[in-house]
């Protein structure tokens, strides 16, 4: 066996760039829908590898940008089922835009392995692995928010157990999710060096069994509040949400999904793109034509009031316009925003959030006075850009709680989806995930679980297709509905925990972390040196 491992050592050495891609394919696997975590974390072992027995500095940055391509783009794949949504663009852009965007975020893996070679190309691998994942550490947090940041997906996702067990994200409190990477790459590392060291295959086999005792034990320990809720799915799919024709019934179909319980004091969540009205006034009288309510928007907020009952609040994703004069001095919109809108049962506006997270090419084009005249558009129907609002901010529901708004992709970005001076009792994350295909939603929602163990609150996402769900604060699914159906979840919404040590001291704990790491796998082989010449 060990004679079959060297030969495979040695063809990698021969071919690093091709190793390195193979790593990169095989360790996006370790995420859902596959979540194939064994092999994810024997990919990362082999990069780690790799990376270490590189030469030159030049030759490890080059096989960190290659796993980092191949990586992130396998991962990414859902990007490119966005592409068939949109008529004005062909859908083979889709399947030529990710690998291009890669190009690009690749760097950020190619960074971590360059620095760790300076570092660490003399220290033993455990110990050049520590420093890899100290430097991992840092290079994806800076992905997560250099140029509007994009830090889909984190490594440490593949240590998220299954819907009903935290895993290894039960760490999430006290590590956060950047850090939880490095403990991806620490895991991988000391199995494999472990298993080399021991010159036993079996060595290594029996640390992966150990870490799945891990990934699989414990459930949820988080109560139930006192707060009701019901949660609706409409299933509307990506084809019908800007057709005319249909809105009239998508809205009869999530009222009906709401009303059965409208005697009853709770708090009512719909999705993203659920609802085609404006319902805010003022705009131009042409803006409300094709209304559902009747070209008014104080009759389709009194229509939602019925529907929701006397003693309820909707939270529901909306489009709100910003009106202005245009050319000729004719008050037109000149911009839009993503927003989620609290309702009450007497059909007035209570509070608000808009989207301070927005997607490039999605909600707004960059460099547009270039882009469009090359026949590149948005994603989302239209031709005005939305604009970012101000940030996480919690909205005062009074009997209904403090809740905490994140739309659609938000949810992804860690350490920025809770107001910390105002911390709410759960986060709202409204969706529309029709566009992402079959890799999308699963890590969507797996993204969402790591942030409700991240900051200890529950997460209510509401899709129009799926998947929604309610989730504790340990990140443990309570309920869900799946991808394709029309349902609603009804219950108590779990209790929030106390502020995390990660909710509290933020990204300064992921970089501690890093440093923790970083000198670890310089420090204790010196350490270890001296105490054998010593004894």
């Amino acid at each position: 066996m060990m004679e079959r491992l060297a030969a495979v050592a040695a063809l990698m050495q021969r071919r690093p760039a091709l190793a390195a891609i193979a790593f990169g394919l095989i360790g996006a696997c370790a995420y859902p829908p596959l979540h194939l975590w064994p092999l994810g974390l024997a990919a990362l072992a082999g990069f780690v590898w790799l990376v270490h027995a590189a030469p030159t500095k030049r030759a490890a940055l080059w096989i960190g940008w290659c796993f980092g391509w191949a990586h992130l783009t396998l991962a990414n794949n859902w990007i490119a089922t966005a592409f068939t949504h949109q008529a004005k663009m062909p859908e083979f852009l889709g399947w030529l835009a990710v690998p291009l965007l890669c190009i690009y975020l690749a760097w950020y893996p190619a960074l971590a392995a360059l620095a760790a070679h300076i570092l660490a190309k003399k220290r033993p691998l455990w110990a050049f692995g520590l420093v890899l994942a100290g430097a991992w550490i840092i290079t994806e947090w800076l992905r997560g928010w250099v140029f509007t940041g994009y830090p889909w997906p984190p490594v440490g996702l593949m240590l998220l157990g299954g819907w009903d067990t935290p895993g290894m994200a039960r760490l999430l409190p006290w590590t956060g999710t950047y850090a939880l990477s490095g403990l991806a790459f620490v895991c991988a590392v000391a199995i494999a060096d472990w298993a080399a060291f021991r010159r036993d295959v079996l060595t290594g086999v029996a640390g992966l069994a150990a870490l799945a005792m891990l990934m699989l034990g414990g459930g949820s320990s988080s109560a139930d509040s006192t707060l009701r809720y019901t949660l609706v799915q409409p299933y509307i799919p990506q084809s019908e949400i800007n057709d005319g024709s249909k809105f009239e019934e998508q809205f009869v179909r999530i009222a009906r999904l709401t009303t059965q319980s409208r005697d009853q004091s709770r708090i009512v969540l719909w999705p993203e793109s659920a609802l085609p009205d404006y319902l805010e006034d003022g705009y131009p009288d042409r803006y409300y034509l094709q209304m559902t309510a009747g070209g008014d928007p104080k009759l389709a907020r009194r229509r939602i009031g019925t529907v929701i009952g006397p003693q309820s609040t909707l939270l529901t994703g909306v489009v709100n316009l910003n009106i202005a004069p245009r050319p000729g001095n004719v008050p037109g919109a000149v911009s839009a925003r993503n927003s989620v809108m609290a309702i009450n049962g007497e059909g007035q506006i209570v509070g608000g959030y808009d989207k301070a997270h927005l997607v490039p090419y999605g909600e707004y084009l960059p460099l547009r006075p270039i882009l469009e005249p090359l026949g590149l558009s948005r994603l989302v129907a239209g031709s005005i850009d939305y604009l970012p609002g101000p940030g996480p901010r919690t909205l005062d529901l009074g009997v209904h709680g403090k809740a905490g708004v994140m739309i659609c992709y938000e949810i992804v970005f860690s350490g920025a989806v809770a107001d910390k001076a105002n911390r709410p009792d759960y986060i709202f994350n409204p969706s529309n995930d029709g566009w992402f295909g079959w890799w999308g939603p699963p890590q969507h929602l797996a993204q969402a679980r790591m942030r409700a163990a991240e900051e200890g609150l529950p997460v209510l996402r509401s899709t129009t297709t799926g998947i929604s769900a309610v989730i504790d604060a340990d990140g443990v699914v309570r309920g869900h509905i799946a991808t394709g159906k029309a349902d609603k979840l009804e219950g108590f919404i779990p209790a929030a925990k106390p502020a995390t040590l990660f909710a509290q001291f933020g990204h300064a704990l992921t970089l501690a972390w890093a440093v923790l790491f970083i000198a670890l796998g310089l420090g204790l082989p010196r350490v270890l040196a001296l105490i054998r010449a010593r004894g």
